[in-house]
């Protein structure tokens, strides 16, 4: 169902350079949206371009009614998207697609690649923290970016964080995925793994969800992972965003990103498929 949605606010956020804009929208979705869904938008008044844009929800205030997407300027329609203004209206259809599982307690992994980070923010938000303890490992390319991301929204949730950037320019240099192994590896998670007390959950680029679910699935940590497909409709009829899975038979299938995803299991995706 298509619903008109008023800004409240959609504004660049930290450096000018990276392109980060905060969108909060009021309105009737917020009742039903959950972490890891996201929203179709219309990112201009008129039908050019045709197609909406995907972005992902990042907050769900249901008492306000607003929900909150972060996005990144990276072509034309994101770029039409930042000229709505406050108590413009908005044309989007959602919330769609499958969320995260919520834990109910435990201890909970979150790998987040670059702006990958931004679902992973509903789902910090619904998780009850005095029943389950967060471990956010969050790579970007350099401090300039991660500032801009809301890197002061995260410290100020208290989760247990660690950062990697490719420069080196803040925590560790190099690969997310380095520091997700290391945090296995030095934490002790085994006895709460064995105890099922243990989960994890991942958004970034192709190759790190890759990495990070061979890291998870060796160490018998169940994953759940949001993936990123171009979509046109959003509503799975057009088959555009499918991807290969493996079933419970063993057996290869096809799956719509935008209705069965974009959260999936780990196990059951088949990373080097031809599309």
């Amino acid at each position: 169902m298509y619903l008109k949605q008023r800004v409240v606010e959609n504004r660049l956020i930290g450096h000018p350079s990276q392109g980060i804009y905060k969108l909060v929208l009021s309105g009737q979705i917020s009742k039903t949206a959950q972490p890891g869904q996201f929203l179709h938008i219309q990112v201009s008044a008129t039908q050019d371009p045709l197609l909406r844009r995907p972005l992902s929800i990042a907050g769900i205030n249901r008492v306000k009614e607003e929900v909150t997407i972060y996005y990144k300027v990276v072509g034309r329609g994101t770029d039409l998207l930042t000229r709505f203004k406050e108590n413009d209206y908005i044309s989007v259809l959602g919330p769609l697609g499958t969320g995260f599982t919520i834990p109910q307690k435990g201890e909970l992994l979150l790998i987040a690649g670059g702006i990958g980070v931004f679902p992973l923010y509903s789902l910090i938000q619904a998780v009850d923290r005095e029943q389950v303890k967060i471990h956010l490992f969050w790579g970007g390319e350099n401090i300039d970016f991660l500032e801009s991301a809301d890197l002061k929204y995260i410290l100020n949730t208290g989760v247990n964080l660690k950062i990697s950037t490719m420069d080196g320019s803040l925590g560790h240099q190099g690969l997310v995925t380095d520091l997700l192994q290391a945090g296995i590896r030095d934490s002790g998670f085994a006895d709460l793994n064995h105890n099922h007390l243990l989960a994890a959950a991942a958004c970034g680029p192709k190759g790190m969800l890759k990495a990070a679910a061979e890291i998870c699935l060796k160490n018998n940590i169940p994953l759940e992972v949001s993936l990123e497909e171009r979509m046109a409709c959003g509503i799975g009829a057009c088959l555009g965003c499918v991807c290969t899975v493996k079933g419970e038979d063993g057996n290869l299938k096809r799956k719509r990103v935008c209705k069965e995803g974009p959260v999936l299991k780990a196990e059951e995706v088949v990373w080097d498929a031809k599309s």
